[in-house]
């Protein structure tokens, strides 16, 4: 039973972790209609961000989020000026291919500027583990839970309490209801976007900790993060939270009483598997067609 009890702790707290990676996809989405196939990309650069200035200064990683996150907000800002917005207003649907294209960009650069050799970070409490009632459980892993959960906490303070952020629910809402109200539509897609990667930024720092990574690392990663949001319904972020705790819960059970090789499949049968029974997600919405392209 203490294994039980262990394998589900532990997908908890890899669960929070991913839900932080899968947030500012989500973000994208439920404010733009577009899937941003970059964000994986975005998530393993804020990773080798992350590494190159651990190794150069010996700073904490987990508290290096306060410089990653910032650094990719400028980069999303930048990058949905100069590649996002253009295609979105040419043809909605060639923004993913943008994005696709971005993140084959950001791929070529990681491999350019730090190779193709697997990098890690692996502060002090790397191996380190607290015993809890004859279990043990990876420091790494609970701080990153730690941190992953006040930057969601924050994400929700400023969706829920500022301005920006009803300005992104009402444009989430209606793009054509929020210009009548006087919102900026134009900067709140970009305010949106720019969010969306910085949640990638903080998200890549707390995953170079708990994960070795490489370049091609991003195709894991947008796959497992689409996974998680198409779970929790797309364009929801409580729904990105379940997805992640849903799915992590299922790999870590996957892999302690299966075997790992499994766990890896789990994200893709669950996509299948809700596109079957509840293809709008578990908290996701139905959208009427004229509403979608709003």
């Amino acid at each position: 039973m203490s294994t039980f009890f262990q394998a589900l702790i532990l997908g908890l707290l890899i669960g929070g972790v991913y839900s932080l990676a899968a947030s500012g996809m989500n973000l994208v989405f439920g404010v733009m209609r577009v899937v941003n196939i970059a964000q994986g990309s975005m998530l393993i650069l804020s990773a080798y961000l992350t590494y190159s200035l651990w190794d150069a200064t010996g700073i904490d990683p987990l508290l290096l989020t306060v410089i990653t996150t910032p650094s990719l907000l400028i980069v999303g800002w930048v990058t949905y000026y100069i590649f996002i917005e253009r295609s979105r207003t040419t043809d909605p649907s060639m923004a993913l291919v943008t994005t696709f294209g971005l993140g084959l960009v950001v791929k070529g650069v990681i491999a350019l500027i730090w190779g193709n050799a697997p990098h890690s970070v692996t502060p002090g409490y790397a191996n380190e583990s607290f015993s809890v009632l004859g279990m043990r459980f990876p420091q790494a892993m609970v701080y990153s839970w730690l941190v992953a959960a006040v930057v969601l906490t924050g994400l929700y303070l400023l969706l829920r309490r500022t301005w920006m952020g009803r300005s992104i629910q009402a444009t989430a809402a209606s793009s054509e209801g929020a210009r009548l109200i006087g919102i900026e539509v134009r900067k709140t897609w970009a305010a949106a976007y720019a969010i969306g990667v910085a949640a990638a930024g903080a998200g890549g720092s707390l995953l170079s900790v708990l994960y070795p990574f490489m370049p091609s690392s991003a195709d894991h990663w947008i796959g497992l993060t689409l996974s998680i949001i198409v779970l929790g319904g797309m364009g929801s972020l409580p729904g990105s939270v379940l997805g992640a705790v849903v799915i992590a819960v299922a790999e870590s059970l996957t892999s302690t009483y299966v075997s790992p090789d499994w766990a890896v499949a789990v994200p893709y049968i669950a996509i299948i598997v809700v596109l079957v029974v509840r293809p709008q997600g578990l908290l996701g919405t139905r959208l009427r067609e004229d509403m979608s392209r709003a």
